[in-house]
C-alpha cells in the first residue's frame, strides 16, 4: 500500500507537469521507477500501461477544450504507433543490464532538451510542419524504448515549427494515448509468446503501475485546463533539472560511485 500512495503522488504530479508542457509523464515515471531498480523493459511496460488510461482522460480534457489538430492528430498517431511497436520489440528482446546505461543516458538527454525549451523559451516558425509521419516513427520508437521522449521529441519539434502551444500540446496528448495502447499491446505480445526476457519481474511492480495509474487518472481531466492557465517556463526549469539530477544519480549508482 505504501508504494501505491508513493507512486500515485508520482503519477498524479508527472500528469500535472504533462498537461502543462505536453511532456514528461514518461520521462519523469520512467526515471523514478528506473532509480528504484526496475529493468528498462519493465518500467517502459508499467509507464505504458498507465499511459493507457491516464492518456485517454487527457485526451478526452484536450479535445474538450479544443487544443486538438486532427488534421495533425491521424497520421501522427498512426505513424507514433508503428514506432511504438518497433520499440518495444527491440527493447524487449535486449537484456536490461546491456541496455539500462543507454536508456538513463536517453533521459538524461531528454532532461537536458527539457532545459534547452526552458532557457530558450518558445520561438515560432511561420513555415507549418509537414512531417507528422517521421516525427512520429521516431517519437514513438524513443518513447517505447526509453519508457519516455514522445513528448520532449513530439511537442518540442511542432512548438518549433509554428503550431500554437495549446494545439502543439493537446495533440501531442492526445496521439500518445494511441501510441501507449500500441506500445502495450506490443510488451502483451512479446510477454505471451515468450519474446521478453526477464518478463517475470513485472508482477514485483503491481502496486507500483497501479499507483501510476490512479494518480495520473486524477490529474489527467485537469490538463486541457492546465494547458491555458499554468506559467509553463517555471515549470519547465524544475522539470528539467529533476530529471536531470535523477539520470546523474542513476548512472552514479550504476557504476557503483554511491
Amino acid at each position: 500500500m505504501e508504494d501505491f500512495l508513493l507512486f500515485a503522488a508520482v503519477g498524479f504530479a508527472a500528469q500535472i507537469v504533462d498537461g502543462a508542457l505536453g511532456m514528461a509523464y514518461g520521462v519523469v515515471c520512467s526515471t523514478v521507477l528506473l532509480s528504484l531498480g526496475v529493468p528498462p523493459a519493465t518500467s517502459s511496460a508499467s509507464v505504458h500501461a498507465s499511459k493507457v488510461f491516464t492518456g485517454a482522460a487527457s485526451a478526452l480534457s484536450h479535445i474538450a477544450h479544443r487544443n486538438v489538430d486532427f488534421k495533425m492528430l491521424v497520421p501522427l498517431a498512426i505513424a507514433g504507433m508503428i514506432g511504438g511497436v518497433v520499440g518495444a520489440l527491440v527493447l524487449t528482446s535486449i537484456d536490461g543490464a546491456a541496455i539500462k546505461p543507454y536508456v538513463i543516458a536517453w533521459l538524461g538527454f531528454m532532461g537536458l532538451v527539457i532545459l534547452y525549451r526552458a532557457w530558450r523559451g518558445v520561438t515560432p516558425r511561420v513555415t507549418p510542419f509537414k512531417g507528422p509521419i517521421p516525427l512520429g516513427l521516431a517519437g514513438g520508437t524513443l518513447d517505447a524504448m526509453g519508457g519516455g521522449g514522445w513528448g520532449p521529441t513530439v511537442t518540442t519539434t511542432l512548438l518549433a515549427s509554428g503550431m500554437p502551444p495549446r494545439q502543439s500540446i493537446g495533440t501531442t496528448n492526445t496521439a500518445e494515448f494511441f501510441v501507449a495502447v500500441s506500445v502495450s499491446s506490443a510488451f502483451i505480445f512479446a510477454l505471451l509468446t515468450g519474446h521478453w526476457q526477464g518478463a517475470e519481474g513485472i508482477n514485483d511492480h503491481v502496486w507500483a503501475v497501479s499507483g501510476l495509474i490512479f494518480g495520473g487518472v486524477v490529474a489527467a481531466p485537469l490538463a486541457g485546463w492546465i494547458t491555458k492557465v499554468l506559467p509553463t517556463r517555471g515549470l519547465t526549469w524544475i522539470v528539467g533539472v529533476l530529471i536531470c539530477a535523477l539520470a546523474l544519480y542513476q548512472g552514479a549508482q550504476m557504476i557503483g560511485l554511491i
